[in-house]
């Protein structure tokens, strides 16, 4: 079968093929069909099934061009994942699902199963949480969301917050001011903030009380109105500490909780407030539990297979 797709602007066409046509090449191999341009676009030759794929991840990939970002290699791998059959995911659901937020490379897309399930939890509920190993973009993500929503103004600051483990309550101690002495404790947070918004726009907000750092215990007798807040590596606090911070949530709010509850630093004995909140809250409506996997690791393909590997020692 063959089927022949028209595209009006050449320019976008040479991003989506990508240098030395390698985007065109991967879609080939990894499709099984034949793909050569023609005067007004593209033509694809292969079985009608692996047309109609094809034809409707081109799609995909082109509304991601047209935002003005390039394509990349690993967005197609991913976006060919989702849409196997047992994942029940179309490319239209994958072209709603970026999220507003430009970075070097691209725009941020969610690129598992288990991400988009996270993402639309976002979206739907105020409180989130979202656990599961590292490299899963539980962090990554939820700090798009946040930076997407006060772009749109659906809230007024961002609040990260995360617990200072290590300083316990010696935080008084140190040098420096407050953003100083846990800035240690936040820095993957802001590594991610820094990715998506301008150096110089991080250190206005942050000045100016949009963006807002502060260890866990700061919580404490706040009520946190028209916010966006994130609590990282919430599998290092208390029972006691997740109760404080999930009652500080005010009006016009929506917090996200991210944690790994195999990876506590807690003193042996000491129970993880994240499992604990998880075993209470739930089955109270509002509230979202997402469980990412190592199926949902975006970094190197060795860290899924090592997290793998961990989960399951026996097998080896």
């Amino acid at each position: 079968m063959e089927k022949n797709i028209h595209f009006d602007n050449n320019k976008n066409l040479q991003l989506l093929f990508g240098k030395y046509d390698q985007n065109l090449k991967l879609i080939e191999q990894e499709l099984k069909i034949k793909v050569s341009r023609n005067g007004e676009g593209l033509k694809i030759n292969g079985s009608e099934t692996q047309i109609n794929k094809a034809s409707d991840l081109i799609d995909y990939l082109m509304s991601i061009v047209e935002t003005g970002q390039n394509i990349k290699k690993r967005d197609i791998i991913y976006a060919l994942k989702l849409a196997e059959d047992d994942k029940g995911i179309d490319f239209k659901r994958l072209a709603k699902e970026k999220i507003d937020v430009p970075v070097k490379g691209g725009l941020i897309t969610p690129k598992t199963k288990g991400q988009l399930e996270y993402v639309d939890a976002i979206k739907h509920y105020d409180i989130v949480f979202g656990i599961g190993p590292a490299g899963t973009g539980k962090t990554y993500l939820a700090m798009a969301m946040a930076v997407n929503a006060l772009k749109k103004g659906l809230v007024r600051r961002i609040i990260l917050t995360r617990p200072a483990l290590e300083a316990g309550e010696n935080l008084g101690f140190l040098p420096g001011d407050m953003v100083e002495k846990v800035l240690p404790y936040l820095r993957p947070l802001y590594d991610a903030l820094y990715d998506m918004i301008e150096a110089e726009k991080v250190e206005e907000y942050t000045e100016k009380g949009i963006i807002e750092v502060a260890p866990l215990a700061y919580m404490r007798g706040r009520t946190l109105n028209d916010a966006f807040i994130i609590l990282d590596e919430a599998e290092n606090s208390t029972p006691f500490q997740m109760k404080m911070f999930l009652t500080r949530l005010g009006f016009d709010s929506k917090t996200v909780i991210t944690g790994d509850v195999t990876q506590s630093d807690l003193p042996k004995g000491v129970p993880i407030g994240l499992v604990d909140a998880e075993r209470i809250l739930k089955h109270i409506e509002g509230i979202k539990f997402v469980n990412l996997t190592g199926e949902d690791v975006v970094r190197h393909e060795l860290v899924q297979k090592i997290i793998e590997a961990y989960e399951h020692p026996h097998k080896n």
